[in-house]
């Protein structure tokens, strides 16, 4: 089998070609979407605010301010409630960030209303080392969580520090106790682990791996190190470049420490006698984004919200959604989007790509699908294409590669209000300040004067 980095590369250059067209947004009324007409959905609810920023995070996240929190909320909530008015049905519901867990009694009543408008079940939280506390574990399973997912990163005290976490979030050890206390406590109890950090090391990685193995959580997210443009620049001084010729090293150690106790759910999420994945995106054929910074998949097209807090609170107080762009892919990315996606979660059924896309799925993709043969990246059986686990290290690549193009999206987006997201936590500025803080921005130690209003992206 050839194991070279010329073929990772050329397999990444072939997938940014065969995939440029997949984020071509352009501007969208704001109207609810169409309810799917086949296949289940998913909902995804995002909550920017995190207690600090990490020098390494592209998501969508500003600092954590209680009133502008509570005000967002709200207006989740009422966006929530125009899918239901629109006759969407969710097949389950993930939490994610930013930490949800900053507003546990907001979460909290947000979770209760999923699960009142749509019967879901499974219901996952994501949340930090920091808020593995007792009480609010308590609180999150008695509200029906089913998965929480716990950002851990690494438990190297030299890499927390590097990455701006040891002193808000604790030591390694610190949260290594806090996960060991919480196991049990929900069905799946996932730790998000991040490799390939410029100074870490394979031996670094594996002693984290190895930590992982004793704590009685049983999920573990392996994920290479991704980044935006601009977060990529700001990261080089801290953190350091990381170095994408070790990304199978890294991987090989992944298979090695885990399996076979933890089966694999996807190329870098792996199960030990859990349930739920670690992306809603493999979960559910279509998914429903709500809240600011949001992207949701609806039978073929793309859709994002604003990336203002301000123009979001605004659009759904006139009764819109938060959506400002979309996209209605090509038939042929369509099929190329289904492809990837099932193949990062393992496989393809060939039935269920019959009954999607026709057979023309099959002649369409002929040569992704034979690379992938060849390369001994997916084999064939009776149902279809199964991965190995060298198609699972290049489906990571494939799938990290696709990403970081979704955080180039959400670099340019937030450019556009920069300056509003970089207010939060702040304290106001003097009444003579020539730039006030833009219109929703109330986390201040005295009132603002109102900005501009917010009404693009």
């Amino acid at each position: 089998m050839i194991h070279s980095t010329f073929i990772d590369s050329a397999l990444i250059r072939i997938f940014r070609f065969r995939t440029r067209g997949f984020l071509r947004m352009a501007e969208s009324d704001g109207a609810v979407p169409p309810v799917p007409r086949e296949g289940g959905c998913y909902l995804y609810v995002h909550i920017p605010f995190c207690e600090v920023l990490c020098p390494f995070c592209s998501f969508h996240r500003v600092q954590h301010c209680h009133e502008a929190a509570v005000r967002y909320f709200a207006a989740l909530r009422a966006e929530i409630w125009h899918y239901q008015h629109a006759g969407f049905k969710f097949d389950g519901v993930y939490f994610g960030g930013g930490t949800p867990t900053t507003e546990p009694d907001e979460l909290i009543e947000t979770i209760g209303l999923v699960k009142r408008l749509f019967g879901v079940r499974e219901i996952s939280v994501e949340t930090n080392p920091k808020d593995l506390q007792p009480a609010l574990l308590g609180r999150l399973r008695e509200a029906g969580v089913t998965r929480l997912s716990v950002g851990v990163q690494s438990f190297d005290d030299t890499l927390l520090r590097e990455m701006e976490r040891y002193e808000k979030y604790g030591s390694g050890a610190d949260t290594a106790e806090r996960i060991r206390a919480a196991a049990g406590m929900f069905p799946t109890l996932n730790v998000d682990l991040i490799f390939n950090q410029a100074h870490q090391t394979l031996e670094s990685f594996e002693r984290d791996l190895d930590l992982f193995r004793s704590l009685g959580a049983n999920q573990v997210s392996c994920y290479p190190l991704m980044t935006a443009p601009s977060v990529a620049r700001r990261m080089e001084g801290a953190m350091g470049a990381p170095d994408r010729g070790r990304l199978r090293q890294f991987f090989r150690i992944i298979l090695r420490k885990l399996q076979p106790d933890f089966t694999a759910s996807s190329a870098w999420c792996f199960t030990k006698r859990g349930q739920g994945s670690d992306e809603y995106i493999v979960a559910s054929e279509n998914y429903v984004g709500v809240g600011s910074g949001a992207f949701s998949y609806l039978d073929g097209t793309l859709y994002a919200t604003s990336f203002s807090l301000a123009a979001y609170e605004e659009r759904i107080a006139q009764g819109r959604t938060g959506i400002v762009t979309s996209h209605r892919l090509s038939e042929g990315d369509r099929m190329r989007y289904a492809l990837l996606v099932r193949m990062f979660g393992l496989g393809l059924d060939r039935e269920w790509a019959r009954r999607r896309h026709g057979r023309k799925f099959f002649w369409r993709l002929w040569g992704e699908l034979r690379t992938l043969e060849l390369l001994g990246a997916a084999r064939r059986n009776a149902r279809g294409w199964v991965l190995t686990e060298d198609g699972m290290y290049w489906l990571m690549l494939m799938m990290s590669e696709f990403l970081e193009s979704v955080n180039g999206y959400r670099d340019a987006m937030r450019a556009h209000v920069h300056e509003e997201l970089e207010a939060y936590g702040k304290p106001a500025p003097s009444q003579t300040e020539p730039h006030p803080v833009p219109m929703g921005v109330t986390c201040m130690e005295s009132p603002a004067p109102a900005g501009p209003r917010l009404t693009r992206t």
